[in-house]
């Protein structure tokens, strides 16, 4: 049974989530108002709205959006390119400081440290969404369990095909070193990454707990380090493996965010 508190934290963020598509339905029509188009060209302009590619993460470098879904891996969704996206949130986190994230779940506390001198805009988005409830009782929707290791959150419709409306810019990328002659570097266990579609300055608001060393193309930006204890409860999530014995795919130990906080330590 759902509590009152969880229901009304769901209410919450189900809230945002409606601002934000207003937002985005506003801009859309400023834009048609404001743009002479060819009347097919703004039937797809139309759909730009509702359209979202999911796209991969993948141990062998970026794919497209159709390679993406044949290979099942984890994904993080965008506004369509003919769909205007709903501006980021304004800078509003200190670039000096570090911050931690907390993430309560049915499986234990996930604590991660942030630093903003590094990724500024990830830590800045991080904490906007977090203030409006936004991650709370969402569920971290994929395991994968072979050649990239990592357990994705972050969706709040808990398929993978959820975002925030808007995106922000890759950063840090040279912080784990050059790629190898095989295009990929290791992110450590007790890494956290923003997923991304595949092309430069496409993260939203899901990311992924790296929880055994993962080689991946240096592209996706690495904004934290999960705690001892997280990075416990992440690995006993992945010993129970994907649901239906896959290697990739909803974990069978489901996962949710009961509440999810961002501060300034």
């Amino acid at each position: 049974m759902v509590s009152s508190d969880q229901r009304r934290r769901q209410l919450a963020r189900e809230k945002y989530v409606r601002q934000q598509q207003r937002r985005q339905e506003a801009h859309q029509k400023a834009r048609r108002r404001n743009t002479v188009i060819a009347a097919s060209l703004a039937v797809v302009l139309a759909a730009g709205g509702a359209v979202y590619a999911s796209v991969a993460l993948t141990d062998d470098g970026a794919k497209g959006a159709g390679d993406a879904a044949a290979s099942g891996t984890p994904s993080n969704p965008t506004p369509s390119a003919s769909a205007p996206a709903t501006p980021a949130p304004a800078m509003a986190v200190d670039k000096k400081a570090s911050y931690a994230m907390s993430l309560k779940t049915n499986k234990g506390d996930i604590g991660i440290t942030m630093d903003a001198a590094k990724t500024p805009q990830t830590v800045n988005s991080f904490k906007h969404l977090a203030d409006k409830k936004y991650f709370d009782g969402t569920k971290c929707h994929r395991l994968t369990t072979e050649g990239i290791f990592v357990l994705q959150c972050g969706d709040p419709k808990g398929d993978g095909t959820g975002g925030p409306g808007y995106t922000i810019p890759d950063e840090n990328l040279d912080a784990l070193g050059k790629a190898g002659a095989n295009g990929t570097v290791t992110f450590p266990a007790g890494t956290v990454a923003m997923a991304n579609t595949g092309q430069p300055g496409t993260g939203g608001s899901q990311f992924f707990l790296v929880y055994k060393d993962t080689k991946l193309p240096p592209t996706y930006t690495p904004f934290g380090k999960i705690d001892a204890a997280g990075l416990k409860a992440v690995q006993e999530v992945a010993a129970g493996g994907v649901e239906g014995g896959g290697k990739d795919g909803a974990p069978k130990t489901a996962v949710t965010i009961e509440k999810g906080t961002v501060t300034k330590k």
